[in-house]
């Protein structure tokens, strides 16, 4: 019996061996029948052994390109291509290309979407970065530790494995319900401190460049025109140290998280602010928030003084949460639509919520504001709307 198992066990190795191995080789004969084309007016990429796909990405519709390197391509000296398009569902990749070819295709495709003619786009090269921020690995572990998310999921799974065993005595459905719990508690400590390792914002023509990643590594690029809102998030662990996270939404996504940086202190986040809305007086804008009536603790009892609402002449902020604080500031250049909202127990304490919805199809909420305050708000934003894109920046690539 025994010598049955060590043979069950061999042919399991041999047939997973297998697997891999044709895996591997239908990955490598993919990648061999890859193919692209720069024209005039647009990319061509065209992928597939069994299946074959093209696609056709028109230049001036490039959103962003991000270069990434999985840990393996690091080791082999190549690189893969993710772009984000406009009207595109799924972001578009170019792999693997040697990393001194994917650096320079990508210099190219953003000059031609920048409008550079296509005969100087191709020596064009990479526009050159300043550093401007790096975050320091121990500081990240500090912050990561901080947070909670992972360390405080211990305690219940502690508590949950002998339950789940002492009540179903099956290791299957123990290991069934422990693995996503512990895949949980991995994505918010050892995976997150893997991929923001190394966090550098840097400052270029084409926008704020971010690199990351300690075993892989990602390059992306956020143009700063395209920004639709900023978050400032202060939880609670962090508020003593004046540590912050300020998080991005951007018109076509595109970068890891929408993180513009995991965590720096607060001069530090809104020197970075200010390289997005260079305009905006980031501790004037904070400073501009008035918090919810009293009478909304009937409607939210205690964490309602965690709302609140603020104008500036250059943006809109809403305050939300008390033991994880967020301020997100929309420039009011990018405003879409305001609406308000209150349901009848909200009509009774004259409440009412406050709807921005901006270019990268969110909204932002100021909750639980006066309602007189509010109707004059949503006339006042529409106007405040209309002068902000008079005067709004462009858009475009290295513009």
């Amino acid at each position: 019996m025994r010598a049955a198992a060590e043979l069950g066990v061999a042919w399991v190795l041999v047939i997973l061996g297998t697997v891999l191995a044709m895996a591997a080789l239908y990955g490598w004969l993919s990648w061999r029948v890859t193919r692209y084309l720069v024209t005039d007016t647009e990319l061509r990429i065209r992928t597939g052994l069994l299946f074959r796909r093209s696609a056709h990405l028109r230049l001036d519709r490039i959103q962003s390109i991000d270069v990434t390197r999985p840990l393996l391509a690091r080791a082999l000296g190549v690189a893969k291509l993710k772009m984000d398009v406009v009207g595109s569902g799924d972001n578009d990749e170019l792999a693997f290309l040697g990393e001194a070819e994917a650096r320079k295709l990508r210099a190219e495709l953003l000059a031609r979407a920048a409008g550079i003619s296509p005969e100087a786009a191709p020596e064009a090269g990479e526009a050159p970065a300043t550093e401007l921020y790096r975050v320091d690995g121990r500081t990240l572990a500090t912050a990561l530790a901080l947070l909670g998310t992972g360390w405080g999921m211990l305690l219940p799974l502690a508590f949950l494995i002998p339950f789940m065993w002492w009540g179903t005595t099956s290791v299957f459905i123990t290991i069934m319900v422990a693995v996503p719990i512990l895949a949980t508690i991995w994505r918010s400590t050892v995976g997150a401190f893997l991929t923001q390792y190394g966090w550098t914002v840097a400052e270029s023509a084409d926008g704020l460049r971010l690199d990351h990643g300690l075993l892989q590594r990602d390059h992306a690029t956020v143009p700063p025109g395209r920004v639709q809102s900023v978050r400032i998030v202060e939880p609670l662990l962090w508020r003593r140290r004046g540590w912050a996270r300020v998080e991005l939404e951007v018109a076509g996504g595109g970068h890891e998280a929408g993180l513009l940086v995991p965590v720096a202190d607060r001069a530090m986040c809104a020197a970075l602010i200010g390289r997005i809305l260079p305009d905006t007086d980031i501790d004037a804008a904070i400073g501009s928030v008035r918090p919810s009536p009293a009478r909304a603790r009937w409607a939210v009892p205690i964490w309602h003084k965690g709302y609140g609402h603020g104008v500036t002449d250059t943006v809109f902020v809403a305050r939300r949460g008390r033991l994880s604080r967020t301020h997100t500031l929309v420039p009011h250049a990018k405003v879409q639509s305001t609406r308000i909202t209150r349901g009848p127990w909200m009509h009774r304490l004259r409440l009412t919520d406050i709807h921005v919805e901006h270019g990268a199809n969110g909204t932002v909420v100021a909750r639980l504001q006066d309602s007189e305050r509010a109707v004059a708000e949503l006339t006042a934003q529409a106007d405040r709307s209309r002068l902000g894109r008079r005067t709004a920046r462009p858009e475009r690539w290295l513009t």
